[in-house]
């Protein structure tokens, strides 16, 4: 009873300490294995760049950018979850909500469709998912602000578009593109490697960094809009700033991994199982959760007989879970 006290008391610190020290198993379990496995005698000398030259070649060259660009994906879609669900108010959004995952998408297809060059890929991608958020935006606006039930159906309908004219576009296209842009939209992470980290890194960071110093301000709009405002609080302004950097941190995201879902969906909800519903804690856990849970995927993709795109896992860890979480909330839809 004393130590269950004790747990309830600390739970942010014990939340912490077990998460953090997840993240360093989990990057230990990635370093290691693969097709040639790494004894943790040879890991800790390829590290240190010594010992045989193949370890320090598989470690350095494939799997520590794979590994630090996973981190990266999760930790951005976990955070920009987080965000998103404070800003609506709604435990079922997700970073893709705001039509992210179709703009990138879209342009993504389209440059593999027409034979562009694959290293613009990410960067086009990128600006894809934040310009179809400007649009969902602007179908958003009304004379007082911005209106969230205009903001999700603005997203289905535009992604519905978008994911048409993907259709067509794959169809046109030949084997060869038709099956590098399936890779893209399915979300994986094999061939990553340090341009990819460095590009997409630098602004993943910085989002983070932002999101996180938007925590009081998400606590101050899950009290209601009235009391918001009371507060000090301008909506429009604020949901604005909220969606921009969710949206930042998810096309940061897409840009390095294609598109992988439900970790935004999930992440945050097992954060506030464990901190509750206090943003302080939510957002920086909930990015430190997003890379456990990639990481984690990661390596059970690589584990199969044959290399199971990322997203794909995601998809067959995280669908029973939504499931769960639509079920569980039933009576207030």
């Amino acid at each position: 009873m004393f130590l269950r006290k004790i747990i309830e008391r600390n739970r942010l610190v014990v939340a912490t300490l077990l998460l953090c020290a997840a993240l360093v198993v989990m990057i230990g379990i990635s370093l290691s294995l693969g097709a040639v496995s790494i004894t943790p005698i040879q890991l800790w000398k390829a590290i240190w760049r010594q010992g045989d030259p193949l370890y320090q070649t598989i470690l350095w060259d494939l799997r520590l950018p794979r590994t630090l660009a996973a981190m990266l994906v999760g930790a951005a879609l976990g955070t920009a979850g987080a965000l998103l669900q404070g800003m609506l108010r709604n435990g079922l959004a997700d970073p893709f909500l705001l039509g992210i995952s179709a703009g990138a998408g879209l342009v993504a297809v389209a440059m593999f469709s027409f034979g562009v060059l694959q290293a613009w890929v990410p960067l086009a991608a990128w600006i894809g998912g934040l310009f179809t958020t400007i649009i969902i935006y602007f179908l958003a606006r009304r004379g007082d602000g911005i209106s969230v039930e205009r903001l999700i159906l603005g997203g289905v309908a535009v992604s519905s578009l978008f994911g048409a004219i993907q259709s067509v576009l794959l169809l046109m296209a030949e084997d060869g593109q038709v099956q590098a842009a399936l890779n893209w939209l399915i979300g994986s992470l094999n061939g990553r490697g340090w341009t990819e980290v460095k590009t997409g890194g630098i602004y993943i960071c910085v989002s983070l960094l932002l999101g996180c110093l938007l925590a009081r301000t998400l606590n101050l709009l899950n009290l209601g809009d009235e009391l918001a405002v009371g507060l000090g609080v301008s909506l429009v302004r604020s949901r604005i700033l909220i969606g921009g950097i969710a949206s930042l941190l998810a096309a940061g995201a897409v840009s390095i991994g294609g598109l992988i879902g439900f970790v935004g969906l999930i992440v945050p909800h097992g954060i506030r199982l464990l901190v509750g519903a206090d943003y302080r804690a939510v957002l920086p856990l909930s990015a430190v959760g997003g890379a456990v849970v990639l990481t984690l995927a990661d390596v059970v993709s690589r584990s199969a007989v044959v290399e199971l795109p990322v997203g794909a896992v995601t998809a067959l860890l995280g669908s029973p879970l939504f499931i769960w979480l639509l079920y569980g909330r039933q009576t207030s839809i």
